[in-house]
C-alpha cells in the first residue's frame, strides 16, 4: 500500500482545537464566537475531506510530529477506517455548530463560550484518534476527550450535573489510567513497539492467559464505548444540554470507544491472533449481553433522553459484536454502524433537544399529538427511528443487513438471534413515541400553555439534514463501504 507523507491530519486536529483561541477572544461577541466556531467546523470538515482522492487510491497518509522512545511516537496514519470515522465526526460537527447557536440562544444557556470552546476541542481529539498511527497518539487522543467534555457534562452547575461529572471522570479517567494504560504498557513491553499492525502486534507466542488478559484491559478499558458493566456513565451524563448528548452518543465520544476497540481487534491483535485465542467469541457474549440489557432498559424510560441514551448504549455493542465476528461482512457491518448510528442517533438527539427547546417537554408521556405543532421534527425522528429498527431505505438497515450476514456465515445462529431480538425491542421502545406523538389526541389547554410551534430555523434546518442523510446513507452506502475495503485490506 502506498504511503503520502502529508501535513493535512495534523492540519485538520489544529483548525479544530485551534480555534478555541478565537472563540475565547470573541467571548464577549456572540455573533462572532459562533461565526468562529461554525467557519473552523467547516474548514475541519474540507480539510479532512481534501485526503479523499489519496484514500480512495489505496494510499494510507502519514505525519510523524515527535518521537519520544524508539516505537512511541506521536503519529499520524490516515487508512479507510479512520477516514471513515474522521469525516463522519468533522462533517456532524458543521451541522452540530449550527444546531448549537439555536439551542443555546433559544434557551440562554450560560457558559456559552466555554461551551464552544471545549465542543472544538472534543472534535480535535476525535480527529487524534481518528489519525493515530499508534496507541500513543490514540491514548493522547482519548484522554484529551475524556478531560475537555467534563466541563459539558457538568455545564448546568447544579448538584445533579456534578454527580454526574464525577460519574463520568470516575468511569472513563479511572478506567483509562488504570487497566487501559496497562494494556498499553504490557504491549509495549511484549512488542518494543506501540506502532498499529494489520497483520497484529503480537507474535502469538506471549503466552495464551497473557495475551487474553491484554485484550480484556483494552475491551473494558476503553469505558467510552459504554460496553456493561462501565456503561453507567453515559445515562448519568444525560443532565448536560442536548448539544452536548449529541456530542457523546453520536459524534464523538462514544464513537471513540467503539473506533479505539475497532482498531485493538484488527491493528493490535489482528483478525487471526483473535481467532487463535478465540476472542471473537467472549467479545460477542459481551456484545450481545449489553445489547439486550440495554435494550430492556430503554423500554423502561420515560424520560425521552434517558431512553436515547439506553439505546445507544444498545447500539454501540453492534459496532462491536460487529468486528468480533472477525469476518469480513460482520467487520463491514459493524463499522459501517459507526457511521449509521451516528447520523440516526444525532437526528434523535437533535430532535429531542428541539421539543425541548420550545415545549420545555422532557417525557415521552407528554408528548401525544405534539406531531400536529412540531410536523417536520417529528418526522425527522420518525426516520432517525426507522433506522434504528433497521428498515430497509434507511442508514441502519445497511448494518444490520451485514451483521446478519455475517452470523449467518459464520454459523452463529444464537448472534443471528440477539440480532433479531434487539431489533424487536428497537421497535418496542422507539414505536410507542411516534405513534403518540402521530396518533393520540394533544391535551386540553385552555390556558394556552401549549401554544408552540416548531424549533427556529437554526435548530430545525440541522435535524432536517441529518434526517436527509440517514435516508441517503440508506440508498447509497457504497463511499463508506468502499473505505472499509480499503482500510481492511
Amino acid at each position: 500500500m502506498e504511503t503520502l507523507i502529508s501535513i493535512k491530519p495534523l492540519l485538520a486536529v489544529l483548525v479544530a482545537g485551534g480555534v478555541t483561541a478565537l472563540i475565547l477572544a470573541s467571548r464577549r461577541h456572540p455573533d462572532r464566537r459562533e461565526a468562529c466556531s461554525v467557519g473552523a467546523a467547516i474548514v475541519t470538515f474540507l480539510v479532512v475531506i481534501s485526503m479523499a482522492p489519496a484514500i480512495l487510491a489505496g494510499q494510507v497518509v502519514e505525519y510523524t510530529l515527535f518521537r519520544i522512545l524508539p516505537g512511541v511516537e506521536f503519529a499520524f496514519r490516515v487508512d479507510g477506517l479512520g477516514f471513515l470515522f474522521a469525516t463522519t465526526s468533522s462533517s456532524l460537527w458543521v451541522v452540530a455548530a449550527v444546531y448549537c447557536i439555536g439551542y443555546m440562544r433559544t434557551l440562554e444557556e450560560p457558559h456559552q463560550t466555554r461551551f464552544y470552546s471545549c465542543f472544538a476541542i472534543a472534535i480535535a481529539a476525535a480527529l487524534i484518534v481518528a489519525f493515530s498511527a499508534n496507541l500513543f497518539t490514540l491514548f493522547l487522543g482519548y484522554e484529551i476527550l475524556s478531560l475537555c467534555t467534563f466541563p459539558l457534562v457538568i455545564h448546568k452547575e447544579n448538584a445533579e450535573s456534578w454527580d454526574a461529572g464525577r460519574k463520568y471522570l470516575l468511569y472513563l479517567a479511572g478506567t483509562s489510567k488504570t487497566i487501559l494504560l496497562a494494556a498499553i504498557v504490557l504491549t509495549y513491553y511484549l512488542t518494543g513497539t506501540l506502532d498499529f499492525d494489520r497483520a497484529g502486534m503480537f507474535s502469538g507466542g506471549e503466552g495464551r492467559t497473557l495475551l487474553t488478559v491484554v485484550y480484556f484491559c483494552f475491551l473494558f478499558g476503553f469505558a467510552k464505548a459504554a460496553i456493561m458493566p462501565v456503561h453507567s456513565w453515559l445515562p448519568a451524563a444525560m443532565v448536560a444540554p442536548t448539544p452536548v448528548s449529541a456530542l457523546l452518543h453520536a459524534v464523538a465520544v462514544v464513537k471513540v470507544g467503539a473506533f479505539s476497540i475497532v482498531r485493538v481487534v484488527t491493528d493490535v491483535f489482528g483478525v487471526d491472533l483473535m481467532r487463535d485465542l478465540d476472542l471473537g467469541t467472549y467479545t460477542a457474549v459481551f456484545a450481545s449481553i449489553t445489547i439486550l440489557a440495554a435494550s430492556a432498559y430503554a423500554l423502561s424510560q420515560d424520560n425521552l433522553k434517558m431512553r436515547l441514551a439506553y439505546s445507544t448504549v444498545s447500539q454501540l455493542s453492534y459496532i462491536v459484536l460487529g468486528v468480533a465476528l472477525l469476518s469480513v461482512s460482520g467487520m463491514t457491518g459493524g463499522i459501517v454502524h459507526i457511521v449509521n448510528h451516528a447520523f440516526s442517533k444525532i437526528t434523535l438527539f437533535f430532535c429531542a433537544g428541539a421539543i425541548y427547546a420550545v415545549s420545555h417537554k422532557t417525557n415521552i408521556s407528554q408528548l401525544s399529538g405534539i406531531a400536529r405543532k412540531m410536523p417536520w421534527t417529528i418526522a425527522a425522528f420518525a426516520i432517525g427511528s426507522l433506522s434504528m429498527v433497521g428498515v430497509p431505505l434507511f442508514a441502519g438497515f445497511i448494518s444490520k443487513w451485514y451483521l446478519a450476514i455475517g452470523t449467518i456465515q459464520g454459523g452463529n445462529w444464537v448472534l443471528l438471534g440477539v440480532l433479531l431480538t434487539s431489533t424487536l425491542l428497537n421497535l418496542a421502545y422507539f414505536a410507542p413515541i411516534v405513534y403518540k406523538a402521530v396518533f393520540e389526541a394533544p391535551p386540553e389547554d385552555p390556558d394556552g400553555h401549549e401554544d408552540f410551534g416548531e424549533a427556529p430555523l437554526t435548530i430545525l434546518i440541522p435535524l432536517l439534514v441529518t434526517a436527509v442523510g440517514t435516508v441517503l446513507l440508506g440508498i447509497f452506502p457504497g463511499f463508506f463501504l468502499n473505505l472499509i475495503r480499503l482500510g481492511l485490506m
